[in-house]
């Protein structure tokens, strides 16, 4: 799950399949990491049938977030997304050959909360990575409050 604002992965799970579950326990993460949310929460996602199970619908119903899927062969709707996945495999991924598939799924974990999410800037952001990027703004929220 990223979270279009910062670009940072704020939710993700990795397992040999690509059931529902494996999208309920990402944005549990996300949920969890954000903690109090805005009033509306987008969740988009492509039209990948473990998103628009009814599983996910009524977990996103029970957790307030409102869902938008991208229309069907529309490659640009889900552009972050894919652009994340691009990266991962060229950066990180396919330059490493890995002993076990669990090792392979603590190893990417890692790169995501540390580089990614830490230490790889964005042009997008400004040259920072994406937790500099929420740090950043939080502190000019607070400044503007103050000066209100």
């Amino acid at each position: 799950m990223l979270d279009a604002h910062s670009r940072r992965v704020i939710g993700w799970a990795i397992d040999e399949h690509m059931r529902s579950d494996l999208v309920e326990d990402a944005l549990s993460m996300a949920i969890t990491l954000r903690g109090e949310r805005p009033q509306k929460v987008i969740f988009h996602t492509d039209r990948g049938t473990q998103y628009a199970s009814e599983q996910i619908t009524t977990f996103a119903n029970a957790n307030g977030l409102t869902r938008s899927m991208g229309y069907t062969g529309v490659c640009w709707d889900n552009a972050m997304a894919e652009s994340f996945f691009a990266t991962l495999k060229t950066e990180f991924y396919y330059r490493r050959v890995w002993p076990t598939k669990k090792r392979a799924r603590l190893e990417v974990g890692k790169w995501i909360e540390d580089r990614y999410n830490r230490r790889r800037r964005h042009a997008s952001l400004g040259q920072v990575s994406p937790v500099n990027f929420e740090m950043q703004y939080s502190t000019n929220t607070v400044a503007l409050k103050k000066a209100a």
